[in-house]
């Protein structure tokens, strides 16, 4: 290769006007319906966000509202923080045993082997 010529390379596609936004979907699909805490069958979920450890409880069919208020007492009596995203709600640590008593208190029934 001599030092005066210049390599033509072509690295990439073709991009026209066909952009188009990728929508992923949810990972769960919010329920319309409403169920009583008896008829709930919870299920435990554990994450590593940040190296750090995350319990989700869910999926919940309740109001929007008595989630949130379920959530604010639980957080209270466990000392941790959390939050409530698409059915799900979020507590910060490994919480399972402690969050199994206190759901189970509040009627709330778990899937066999959760």
């Amino acid at each position: 290769m001599n030092r005066g010529k210049k390599l033509d390379i072509f690295i990439g596609a073709d991009i026209d006007n066909g952009w188009a936004e990728v929508q992923s979907p949810r990972k769960t699909t919010i329920s319309n319906e409403i169920l009583e805490p008896q008829k709930h069958f919870l299920v435990f979920k554990k994450e590593k966000r940040r190296g750090k450890t995350v319990t989700l409880v869910g999926e919940f069919c309740l109001k929007a509202e008595s989630c949130e208020e379920i959530l604010k007492s639980l957080k209270k009596k466990l000392g941790c923080g959390g939050t409530f995203k698409d059915g799900w709600m979020e507590f910060q640590g490994e919480l399972k045993d402690k969050l199994r008593v206190l759901l189970v208190e509040s009627n709330f029934r778990f899937k066999h082997g959760h």
